[in-house]
């Protein structure tokens, strides 16, 4: 049986979610994840490795960080998951440099304990004011020995095509546009773009273009602007991309925000 249940709390969004067959489309998020797996054993390819996590593993998937996801098993797996936004996570640290995980999987009882309060504060709807002095302490058992400044950042040309690409999500991905810009073949961007990401352009426009809808969709924006606005073809185009990123359709989701806010 697959379900995913998402809830938000001011800037921060939980998922808790139970699957078999369901697999995640690799995609990347602009948040740091942070998760805990309950049951079973979920894989997920990163950076080119397969991870395994086991059950009480605590998984770390630092901003931009491409992966796919799915159980390894017919039995399924149970797990949460928790989004920060990275200026929130930065705000909270302390830190202005970029920061980011030392490994994408760790069994660490506190860090463990800290998302499982985190996430059921926020699922079971408790005071704002609880849910986050769990999430400055769990911030701060993340500081030491969990997270470092980056070490690879991306260079001035990735920056660029990554404004480009953002700059204008409605449209469609006009790559020719972008090495006209950057002074590179379409090939060469290619190349150097998912050495970086992880994920190829026009898998990074996709994801971006998800990523906005959803943020309109908690803003309450009725799904057929959402539609028009991020440029899909139509509510069902729409549905099939934003599944395939966070394993419910927009419409789902749209009623997980409607049941937050009343």
């Amino acid at each position: 049986m697959e379900k995913f249940i998402y809830k938000k709390s001011a800037d921060l969004t939980v998922l808790s979610a139970s699957m078999t067959e369901f697999v995640y489309k690799r995609h990347s998020h602009a948040e740091y994840a942070l998760g805990v797996t309950l049951r079973g054993i979920q894989q997920y390819h990163l950076g080119g490795s397969l991870c395994s996590s086991h059950q009480n593993g605590v998984m770390l998937f630092n901003p931009e960080q491409a992966h796919d996801g799915s159980a390894a098993d017919k039995e399924g797996i149970d797990y949460v998951m928790i989004y920060i936004p990275t200026e929130l996570f930065a705000e909270i640290s302390g830190r202005r440099e970029i920061l980011r995980f030392n490994s994408p999987i760790v069994y660490d009882q506190k860090l463990e304990l800290c998302i499982l309060s985190l996430a059921d504060s926020i699922l079971k709807d408790r005071s704002e004011a609880l849910s986050s002095e769990l999430l400055v302490k769990l911030v701060t058992v993340l500081a030491w020995p969990h997270i470092q400044p980056a070490i690879v950042k991306p260079d001035d040309l990735i920056k660029r095509s990554i404004e480009m690409i953002r700059s204008n999500l409605g449209a469609v991905l006009r790559l020719e546009d972008i090495c006209h810009e950057l002074q590179m073949s379409k090939y060469q961007f290619i190349r150097l773009f998912k050495a970086w990401a992880g994920i190829s352009p026009y898998q990074y426009f996709l994801n971006c273009k998800v990523e906005w809808a959803k943020r309109l969709i908690e803003g309450s924006a009725d799904l057929y602007s959402v539609v028009l606005d991020c440029g899909f073809f139509d509510l069902a185009h729409l549905n099939r991309h934003f599944k395939g990123v966070y394993g419910t359709t927009a419409f789902e989701y749209s009623q997980y925000v409607k049941k937050s806010t009343l």
